[in-house]
């Protein structure tokens, strides 16, 4: 199978996937398809290191995770300016970049976790991966993530017992 053959292949497998966990981190369809742009053309380029690995799909998945930290840190930092220099409104969240059938509360907190949380929670509950999964992934041990996926978990629990709606009397 020929590298370009084997870059299309792992694009149209994946795509949905990648662009899914980008939203989950990001909250923005639109974001989350130019991370996952982003990522398959830096694998598209390095196709010879990453063509080569056993999971060329997770190099992609830790690509986009990674610069959903860095759009995230972006975003801080032009919030930060903005509060500096003006009390401009707040831009809407893009209501419409949920997927279906989920719950847009859950993954409002999940955005509002530290990074790494956000990150372990996402690829644990969206894409079903396992902790060694993610720890590979996320290129740090098994131990980390159950860590991670503990306390983004109880910080999930915290949070949406405070949002959840009250039941009928």
């Amino acid at each position: 199978e020929t590298g370009s053959s084997a870059f299309d292949e792992l694009y149209r497998a994946d795509w949905h996937a990648v662009v899914a966990l980008g939203w989950s981190l990001t909250g923005s369809r639109a974001v989350a398809e130019e991370l996952a742009q982003d990522a398959f053309l830096d694998a598209y380029r390095r196709w010879d290191h990453v063509g080569s690995l056993d999971r060329p799909g997770a190099w992609v998945r830790r690509a986009v995770a990674n610069r959903a930290v860095s759009h995230r840190r972006h975003l801080r930092v032009v919030e930060a300016g903005a509060q500096r220099l003006t009390t401009a409104a707040r831009v809407a969240q893009d209501a419409a970049a949920s997927p279906p059938d989920t719950d847009p509360d859950f993954w409002t907190a999940v955005r509002a976790l530290p990074e790494r949380q956000a990150q372990t929670i996402a690829l644990h509950y969206l894409e079903d991966l396992g902790i060694e999964d993610i720890a590979v992934l996320l290129a740090m041990r098994a131990s980390t993530v159950r860590v991670h996926l503990s306390r983004g978990r109880r910080a999930l629990a915290r949070t949406l017992s405070t949002i959840a709606p009250e039941e009928d009397a």
